[in-house]
């Protein structure tokens, strides 16, 4: 009888050290686990970092474009503006060429071939001189 209560306690710390082992176990694992886990966290952070860094890039460098188009545009704009003043008052003085032609016209007798003057901002398509050549090259157009 001796020998029984040894072996129950011999089969009981047995048991008692498979559950410690298998408890062991599972914490290594679950640390493990976790360890992984907290690295995939990391790698997809570090992901996202470089995403928000690409995308600051792209950024700005859209915004330095959108800079220099608005540049162009501006200055493509007050260009214009001159160029309107100068076709009004290059019509004005048209116009009041043709006024004494028609006066030279009306006394002289002689007859004067004296053309219509379109208005251009009126008539923005139809142009002043439809002899002339519009010449214009591809490069003129980039920025």
């Amino acid at each position: 009888m001796s020998g029984r209560p040894a072996r129950q306690s011999s089969s009981s710390e047995n048991s008692e050290v498979m559950v410690d082992e298998r408890k062991r176990k599972r914490m290594v694992s679950n640390r493990d686990s976790a360890r992984r886990s907290r690295l995939r966290k990391q790698q997809h952070l570090d992901e996202i970092v470089n995403q928000v860094a690409n995308y600051k890039k792209e950024n700005d460098q859209i915004e330095m474009q959108i800079n220099m188009h608005m540049n162009q545009y501006l200055k493509v704009e007050s260009e214009n503006t001159i160029l309107r003043t100068q076709i009004m008052e290059l019509t004005d003085r048209l116009q009041s060429m043709n006024s004494v032609l028609r006066f030279v016209e009306e006394f002289s007798g002689v007859a004067m071939d004296i053309p219509e003057i379109p208005d251009p901002l009126l008539k923005p398509w139809q142009l002043p001189c439809p002899g002339q050549q519009i010449v214009a090259s591809s490069n003129m157009f980039q920025w």
